[in-house]
């Protein structure tokens, strides 16, 4: 039966070290691509105050070249 506490003792111990590593290797991918400037994560923060129908999306849809040249053409 001690085997067995031993095992999930080990078990949470490594997953909790896991969950760590994962969360540090975001929060540096978000840094980095911040820092490259290929995102602007100050721009995704004002979505909350600023969530009207009619207000700028933060990022260019990238299918609305194609939408707009359909809507042309017809």
């Amino acid at each position: 039966m001690e085997n067995i506490r031993e095992l999930q003792a080990f078990g949470y111990f490594f997953f909790t070290v896991f969950l760590v590593v994962v969360l540090y290797a975001y929060i540096l991918h978000l840094y980095r691509a911040e820092k490259k400037g290929t995102r602007n994560y100050e721009k995704y923060g004002n979505l909350a105050l600023d969530d009207e129908l009619d207000s700028k999306p933060v990022e260019p849809n990238e299918n609305s070249d194609e939408m707009n040249e359909n809507k042309e053409q017809k």
